[in-house]
Formats: C-alpha cells, sequence, structure tokens
C-alpha cells in the first residue's frame, strides 16, 4: 500500500467533504437509554519486522492464531463498556495443533463529557507464530512443515487516548459507539493524543526476557458522518500522526550474560475506516472497516510495524434502563460531577 498516494486522497477528500457541508444540524442523543451490542471482528494481532534495503526487504510477521473475536459493548449516559474475547468455537480459532494456542482479551472504557472521547483499555495476548513461513523459510510447504510457535511471547497493553472533536454540531459518538445519531451530514476534525505502555514477555532457551515499551503520540484526523437516508448512515475516517517510542529491555545473550538495552524511536501512525449503520430507536446494526498502523526504524535497514486491518459486524438494542441502574448512576454522578 502507498501510504503517501492513500494520504493525499483521504486529505482531497476530507477538503472537499469539509466544504460541502452545512452549517446547521441536530444531534439526537440515546445517553438515557441502555444499549447492549454484540459485535464479531476479524481483528487480527500481529508485528511485522522488516529487515533490508528497501527494495530488497525481507519481512517476518508474528501473528495470533486468532482469526475471528466477539465482544461486548454496555452504554449508558456517557459510559461505554466493551469486554473482547477470541472463543475456539468461532471459525479459525481453533487449528492449535498447526499454529500453536493463542488467547486474547480486550477490555476497554469509553468516556464522554461533552465534545472530549476519552478511551482507557487493556488487552493481554499470548501465543504467537510466524505467518509467513514460505517466504521466510524457502522450501517450506503448507501442510507438510509445521510453523514456527512462539507459545510463551506474550503481550499486554496498558493505554488510552483523548480526543476533542472541534465542530460542536458533530456526533463522533454515533460513530464510535452509536449512542447518537446525527440527523444531517456533517463532518469535523478531530486531533487525538494517545499512549500506552506495553510488556513484552517472552522465553528463549529457557531463560525469560522481557521489553517494556512506552508510546505517546499526536494525530489529527478527519471524521464525516454522511446520512443518505433517514436510518443510514456512511461514515468514512482517517487519521495521520507521529510520536514517540521508548524501550527498555532486560534478557539474556545466547551465552548467558545478562543484556539491559534502552533505546528510543520515532514512530509514524497511520489509521483509516468506514462505518455503515442502519438505526432506529430500538434496534440498530452495521458494519465497519479499519487500518491502523504503526511502523519504526529499529536499526538500520530493520523496521517494526505493528499492523491492524479488521472488518467488524454489530448489532445492538437500546431500552429503558433498569431503577436499579439509573439509581446507582445518579448516586455515582452525585460524587463524580463529570458523569
Amino acid at each position: 500500500m502507498n501510504l503517501k498516494a492513500v494520504s493525499a486522497f483521504l486529505f482531497s477528500f476530507a477538503v472537499t467533504l469539509t466544504y460541502a457541508q452545512t452549517d446547521t444540524t441536530t444531534i439526537k442523543s440515546y445517553a438515557d437509554q441502555v444499549m447492549v451490542r454484540v459485535n464479531f471482528d476479524t481483528n487480527i494481532e500481529k508485528y511485522v519486522f522488516t529487515e533490508g534495503p528497501e527494495d530488497n526487504a525481507k519481512e517476518t510477521i508474528f501473528s495470533i492464531n486468532n482469526k475471528t473475536r466477539t465482544s461486548l459493548s454496555l452504554d449508558y449516559r456517557i459510559i461505554s463498556a466493551t469486554i473482547s474475547w477470541a472463543p475456539n468455537f468461532l471459525p479459525g480459532n481453533s487449528d492449535d495443533e498447526v499454529k500453536g494456542s493463542s488467547s486474547y482479551t480486550d477490555i476497554r472504557f469509553r468516556f464522554f463529557p461533552k465534545r472530549f472521547i476519552q478511551t482507557v483499555y487493556y488487552k493481554n495476548v499470548k501465543g504467537f507464530y510466524v505467518e509467513n513461513m514460505a517466504e521466510v523459510y524457502p522450501g517450506w510447504q503448507e501442510g507438510r512443515d509445521a510453523y514456527l510457535k512462539f507459545p510463551d511471547l506474550r503481550v499486554q497493553s496498558f493505554g488510552g487516548s483523548t480526543a476533542y472533536v472541534l465542530k460542536k454540531d458533530f456526533s463522533l459518538k454515533s460513530t464510535y459507539t452509536q449512542g447518537e445519531w446525527q440527523n444531517v451530514s456533517r463532518g469535523s476534525w478531530v486531533p487525538i493524543v494517545d499512549y500506552d505502555l506495553s510488556i513484552f514477555r517472552d522465553v528463549v532457551d529457557g531463560r525469560k526476557n522481557k521489553e517494556y515499551q512506552y508510546n505517546i503520540g499526536a494525530s489529527m484526523g478527519y471524521f464525516y458522518n454522511w446520512i443518505i437516508r433517514e436510518k443510514i448512515n456512511v461514515s468514512p475516517h482517517f487519521s495521520l500522526g507521529v510520536g514517540g517510542m521508548f524501550s527498555n529491555s532486560h534478557g539474556f545473550e545466547r551465552d548467558g550474560t545478562p543484556l539491559k538495552e534502552n533505546t528510543q524511536y520515532v514512530t509514524v501512525r497511520f489509521s483509516a475506516g468506514l462505518h455503515i449503520g442502519y438505526n432506529t430507536d430500538r434496534f440498530l446494526f452495521g458494519g465497519k472497516f479499519n487500518i491502523n498502523a504503526q511502523a519504526y526504524e529499529e536499526r538500520q535497514n530493520q523496521t517494526v510495524q505493528s499492523n491492524s486491518m479488521y472488518g467488524l459486524l454489530y448489532i445492538g438494542y437500546r431500552f429503558a434502563p433498569p431503577r436499579v441502574v439509573k439509581n446507582t448512576y445518579d448516586a455515582v454522578q452525585k460524587k463524580i460531577p463529570v458523569l
């Protein structure tokens, strides 16, 4: 994928939409309703190591052995909570004998105070294998030769992001969680700051290795909500940004010598996506396609990328909150007014 060409196209597209939009809009809020959503997506956790000159680079792709995950979301007022996991009974999640066993858990909360969107999350992934064996090891054949597995490789991430919608009559919540509905097409630039701590653990030759990665970055995104029918919307978005990554690793050389290393990198990140949704006051469903990429040069002629490209299907239902939920939220809100 030519990142420069894609970025130029998306920027031109966003500018066109900005000048085409009108000055008035109305947003319908469902904050007084409880919304439950079930999601199915193909989000695949993978890391790409690229080594060698650009015209003859070799890639090694480390991926988890889960092709489909499911999520359950619960929204009420300004809070959205989601838990995601990869059950074995879903297609593509059960070939452990070939690619090894993987586990995946993702818990995240979103808060929507006024025009801010605050996200916090915890993610735990374990069990990787080399996905592109035929490219890394010429002569390797599917079904005959085994995949190279890293069953002890584990990545834990603690992170979050803070975004701010520049246009007060644009609803980013309608795209993120479908907690609102926008009646008139509208777009907005959205500055985003993201930050996370990732802990990489592995066991190599019986010795434990650990690396801490601290990431912080800033992006500028453009989101557009195009209402093509009374109950149907199409929402494209993209963002570009830069950041810094600070790595602290503890491990051992092959001869058993302890190894400690501190490094700093400049990162480049890119994301884009498209959401298509159908909405009524009670029932909603839709689909999303997202691309997320981050890259940095670990050393000369060696680039590391963290890529995520996936599709998602969701179905949801809204209903009046049970009295115990409303009373509990109201009691908490008195102590934490921002809620």
